[in-house]
């Protein structure tokens, strides 16, 4: 990377910064896990490595300032891990992962650059996608105390938000549906959480579902000399059941 980035490297390469390549970082880590969802070992490995070249373009970018290097990043993590990890690099005695977890707020918390935070939503970042942020909100308010018993009390939410959602549609107004929708998707993220479910996951894998049926629908379609823009609401989804049923015997299910 140095090389691609001296005198006689890449023109791309010298161009950048950290601003123009910062989407490159954030495209190549939903690609490695669009690759682990799909259990591909060989697109992990090669996406893995896109993703390494990102944090590598960026050190070397942080180094030619003179701000760090990538063994300062190397040593960053590698202090961090073993500060946040007493049980393992020092004397302290867990008798479970809740404990560990427990340990790692309490120390994280402890970190120079985290006791400026009063609140325990302090350093979620702000532009995080909201269906991940809106998890994280919750674990840590959930850790704290603010939850549900039990998923009945989110069930019953998840009601309340879908009537509020309903009463917001029949009364017309923009403002009143998108809080109201928030609300209820809010809610269902929480339930997620409390499944135990990563709400982020579920949604990529039924997108995946969805795209895979919608996909063999249109071939039997087409196999039958049909176009889909000229078929009835009704003989699609003839189709479309007729596709699910397939699919889900070969998924097993």
């Amino acid at each position: 990377m140095a090389r691609l980035r001296g005198p006689k490297g890449c023109p791309w390469d010298r161009e950048q910064n950290h601003r123009t390549i910062l989407r490159c970082l954030i495209e190549e880590a939903y690609e490695f896990y669009e690759a682990a969802l799909d259990n591909d070992p060989a697109a992990m490995c090669e996406e893995l490595g896109d993703l390494m070249l990102q944090i590598v373009f960026h050190a070397q970018m942080a180094a030619e300032k003179r701000r760090f290097s990538m063994d300062d990043v190397l040593r960053s993590i590698s202090d961090k891990l073993e500060r946040r990890h007493p049980h393992v690099f020092g004397s302290a005695v867990v008798k479970d992962s809740g404990q560990v977890i427990s340990n790692w707020e309490r120390i994280k918390r402890n970190e120079p650059h985290n006791r400026r935070r009063v609140s325990l939503l302090d350093g979620i970042p702000a532009h995080m996608p909201a269906v991940l942020k809106a998890f994280k909100i919750q674990k840590r308010v959930g850790r704290a105390g603010f939850d549900w018993k039990d998923t009945r009390g989110i069930f019953d939410k998840i009601g309340e938000e879908t009537g509020e959602l309903r009463a917001a549609v029949r009364s017309g107004r923009a403002y009143r549906i998108r809080d109201e929708l928030g609300d209820l998707l809010f809610s269902v993220v929480n339930l997620a959480r409390k499944l135990d479910i990563d709400p982020e996951e579920a949604l990529a894998l039924t997108n995946k579902k969805f795209s895979r049926r919608f996909k063999g629908m249109e071939v039997r379609i087409a196999r039958d000399g049909k176009k889909l823009e000229r078929m009835s609401l009704a003989e699609m989804d003839t189709y479309w059941d007729k596709e699910k049923r397939r699919d889900a015997k070969g998924d097993g299910r």
